[in-house]
């Protein structure tokens, strides 16, 4: 059997496997902060060339994590203070974010599954404006200068018989907007990260990729305008935290048998492929959390406008 890989959309994860194999890591750099107040870790994670990029098995840009302890928690003003983090965050990332855009927002993922319906639920509370303004101007949010928001929802190929990237590309070339931000569900190495962990690329995505079910990736080379990335890990494959355990019994048990040992974990590693575990209570997790991204984003978005009483 061929040497089990673990499985993870988050470049902080990946980066942590490969510092913990004692590998060099040249041609990546990496930002870290800690904001006290709001208890949010920050790491951003630069992959600068195409060797590192192969060596992280993420392609060349910026990656930004912010970690969130009580991301999963009800508590209203933390998640404001979560939205108002990713929406600094997300200016950074956005080309030309205090100009004047049209921004097109993608609800990646299945509704119908809930570990997977970040996306959908991200664009059920955005702030549209395109359709208002292309219709009655600025004017009619008071404003001589704000962002044109649009968004869509492709559904997964079951449903629609057509690759994501396909219906993007379509309106994209019919809209034209400036710039794309695709919001989906992830997978993550270490449930402790399990959402809890907002990550932010300039990279674009390739949907389904956290499951192994590779669509057509959604990048600038592919649609011709800069694509933003935001996602939430929501599930962790089995077979990791079935290696997890096991390499914690190896470590504790000083006479565990390692041949035993690398039977049992190959033959688990086989039982469980293609299985991925979510938080039991998922679905209140995901309306929170889909609420507190979908707030950054408008948050973001809103900082261009200006009223015309000024």
């Amino acid at each position: 059997m061929s040497a089990f890989e673990i499985r993870t959309d988050l470049a902080l994860e990946a980066r942590e496997s490969i510092t913990e194999a004692d590998s060099e890591l040249r041609g990546v750099r990496v930002e870290e902060y800690y904001k006290k107040e709001e208890d949010i870790q920050v790491t951003k994670v630069m992959i600068d060339t195409k060797n590192a990029a192969k060596a992280m098995g993420k392609p060349v840009g910026v990656y930004v994590t912010m970690e969130a302890p009580a991301l999963v928690e009800p508590d209203e003003d933390y998640h404001r203070e979560i939205s108002e983090c990713l929406a600094k965050e997300l200016l950074d990332i956005l080309p030309d974010s205090d100009k004047e855009q049209s921004v097109l927002v993608v609800g990646l993922g299945n509704r119908d599954v809930t570990a997977d319906a970040l996306g959908p639920q991200v664009v059920d509370n955005l702030f549209i404006t395109r359709h208002v303004v292309m219709n009655y101007g600025k004017a009619a949010y008071n404003c001589s200068k704000m962002n044109l928001i649009s968004s869509i929802e492709p559904g997964v190929m079951a449903k629609t018989g057509m690759e994501t990237a396909e219906i993007i590309q379509g309106v994209v070339k019919e809209t034209k907007p400036d710039v794309l931000i695709v919001v989906d569900a992830l997978a993550a190495r270490s449930t402790k990260r399990l959402n809890r962990t907002i990550q932010i690329t300039n990279t674009g995505i390739q949907p389904g990729s956290g499951v192994g079910n590779h669509r057509n990736a959604l990048t600038e080379d592919t649609l011709g305008i800069p694509v933003i990335a935001i996602g939430v890990p929501t599930v962790v494959d089995a077979a990791t935290i079935v290696g997890d355990a096991l390499e914690k019994l190896l470590k504790e048990d000083k006479e565990f048998e390692r041949v035993k040992y690398m039977g049992h974990h190959r033959l688990a590693f086989a039982e469980l492929n293609n299985m991925y575990m979510t938080g039991k209570d998922i679905d209140a997790v995901i309306k929170r959390v889909s609420f507190t991204v979908s707030e950054g984003i408008n948050i973001a978005m809103e900082k261009t406008m200006e009223s015309l009483e000024t």
